[in-house]
């Protein structure tokens, strides 16, 4: 009982505006509550692809700054309402019971009701599918398809009667949609039509924001088996896990060279390794057997990464 208590009052911390004896939040806590939710951490998931694809766009002669802008956006208010999404129905399902490795989930720490959840992730959802009506009108109907199967896959991941994160297939669909057809659609957002080069230049990004989740799962290994929650890294265990989070950012490092001896990329190719340093950081603690909470770190680390190599392949596309 007194390890209960401890880990509450661990949770709720953070938020000094939490009344200790209802566990009611206030308002002047609640926006605390509500960044927390949103997982600033994991934002680079959403803004990575967007700059990418736009700069190859660029690069082809055709940018349309303000679809550009839009498309950044409705893809990180996505990436919100996943997240939201995640919480609540993981909360539902039981995943976030118990002792929590990963960072504060708002309703399992009862910061944010379930119906605020749920509200948040509509709300979320409901304006980037709003913003994506003026992507549909500048680029016509495939992005009306894009955006309706990209808020699909982020419900789908952990909601709804399959979820696709509880069955081992998160990873793929991670790497589907929030890496290759975010790039892509953004690309096709500014050229109005689709290349080899775009596809190529969404791999490097789709493996990194893949990474953000292979790590998240590492972290979550024996809570999400205790939870009947079946994610690649459990089915796969532990090692396995730690080589293809290495795998997926050995092979983003390379891809800038591939892509300079094919032509797509001029002598400043190597700009993304400036980012190595990071990339190396955070592979060498994943393969040295980190565990737990320390990931948590890792986990920061690979969207900082992620977000630094995208900037830097977008100003190497550009050059």
């Amino acid at each position: 009982m007194r390890s209960t208590v401890q880990r509450e009052h661990r949770q709720l911390k953070p938020f000094s505006h939490v009344h200790p004896a209802t566990g009611a939040v206030a308002a002047s806590g609640k926006w605390r509550a509500w960044v927390t939710a949103a997982r600033v951490p994991t934002l680079p998931a959403a803004v990575s692809p967007i700059l990418v694809g736009a700069a190859a766009a660029a690069r082809g002669g055709h940018f349309r700054p303000l679809a550009s802008l839009v498309a950044l956006v409705s893809s990180v208010l996505i990436q919100i309402g996943t997240n939201l999404a995640n919480d609540l129905f993981d909360f539902k399902k039981g995943a976030d019971a118990g002792e929590r490795l990963g960072p504060l989930r708002v309703t399992q720490a009862g910061l944010l009701s379930p119906g605020e959840v749920a509200a948040g992730t509509i709300v979320s959802f409901g304006l980037a599918a709003l913003l994506g009506l003026y992507l549909v009108h500048v680029a016509g109907w495939p992005l009306l398809v894009v955006g309706i199967l990209s808020i699909a896959s982020g419900v789908l991941y952990t909601g709804g009667p399959w979820p696709l994160g509880y069955h081992g297939l998160g990873d793929l669909f991670v790497f589907i949609f929030f890496g290759l057809v975010a790039t892509m659609g953004t690309y096709y957002v500014n050229a109005d039509s689709l290349s080899v080069p775009a596809l190529v230049v969404s791999i490097p990004i789709a493996l990194l924001v893949t990474a953000i989740l292979v790590v998240n799962n590492l972290r979550d290994i024996e809570p999400d088996r205790a939870a009947g929650k079946f994610t690649l890294a459990v089915l796969i265990g532990a090692r396995a896990t730690r080589l293809e989070y290495a795998v997926m950012v050995t092979v983003a490092y390379l891809m800038p060279l591939a892509m300079r001896l094919s032509g797509m990329l001029s002598n400043w190719f190597w700009l993304p390794w400036l980012s190595l340093p990071v990339a190396v950081a955070q592979v060498r603690t994943v393969m040295e057997g980190a565990e737990g909470p320390p990931l948590n770190r890792v986990l920061k680390g690979t969207g900082e990464m992620e977000l630094l190599y995208s900037a830097l392949l977008a100003a190497s596309l550009l050059l």
